[in-house]
């Protein structure tokens, strides 16, 4: 069965940070898996009123950032949809078929350091943030019997993400992320799915970590569709952006 992975996918500029501790992890972590037959991603950068999911044949590469190198605006991860995927996810949850859109970064900065080749097919489901966990964690309850058919769920997005307080290549970790960070590794490893879940009433310093939810929501999503939860990496880059990653049975 494959696996669901919550993968927190840092700054961009993971994909050219040589030392980053992430970007080796990232780099290695499909080795643990059977190469799946084909890849579903919720990332933090679509975000939509209703689920929406990729139709195109071909998926462009989005650039969705800017102020960085231009080296990152250079790079291309040309996959290809799975249309069958795509018409089931459009019946599983009618979700609505989107034409046109591609990958953003959220999806094709970690498959491309997963999966560099681009040879396996990518499906990206469009994440409702005005919506509670709840709502995500069923959304990936609903996903969960895809893994059987070979299809590997990516929620991605980050345990921490204050962009306002980044602290560009600071090797300490803020103390507000690191008691964030500490706090999802403890209740993953218990097992508690309702602390989770509750994370912004019982989680410490959640406002701080994140001002808006949308990069922790593919968290629930991850963990809907999988079981018991396992911490494949944690740790800090640029002072408070936590690359903590989550495998769910």
């Amino acid at each position: 069965m494959m696996p669901s992975l919550f993968i927190s996918h840092g700054s961009p500029t993971i994909l050219i940070e040589k030392d980053s501790v992430g970007r080796a992890f990232l780099s290695g972590l499909a080795e643990k898996y059977e190469r799946p037959k084909a890849i579903l991603v919720v990332s933090a950068h679509w975000e939509t009123l209703k689920p929406m999911v990729t139709s195109a044949e071909n998926l462009k590469t989005i650039h969705d950032f800017y102020g960085f190198p231009q080296t990152l605006f250079d790079m291309e991860y040309p996959a290809k949809n799975d249309g069958v995927l795509s018409a089931q996810l459009q019946d599983m949850l009618g979700a609505v078929a989107e034409p046109v859109r591609g990958l953003d970064h959220g999806a094709w900065s970690v498959l491309k350091l997963m999966y560099p080749e681009a040879d396996i097919p990518v499906v990206q489901l469009s994440l409702q943030s005005q919506q509670p966990p709840v709502y995500h964690y069923d959304i990936g309850k609903n996903l969960s019997g895809l893994r059987k058919d070979g299809v590997m769920i990516i929620g991605s997005g980050a345990t921490t993400h204050n962009l306002g307080a980044i602290r560009w290549n600071s090797l300490r970790p803020d103390d507000w992320a690191q008691a964030y960070e500490d706090w999802m590794v403890e209740k993953v490893e218990a097992n508690d799915q309702d602390a989770l879940i509750n994370a912004e009433k019982e989680a410490p310093s959640f406002e701080m970590s994140h001002p808006r939810d949308e990069h922790w929501l593919p968290f629930y999503v991850a963990m809907g569709a999988g079981g018991q939860g396992h911490i494949l990496h944690r740790g800090f880059e640029h002072g408070n952006l936590s690359m903590a990653a989550v495998e769910f049975d």
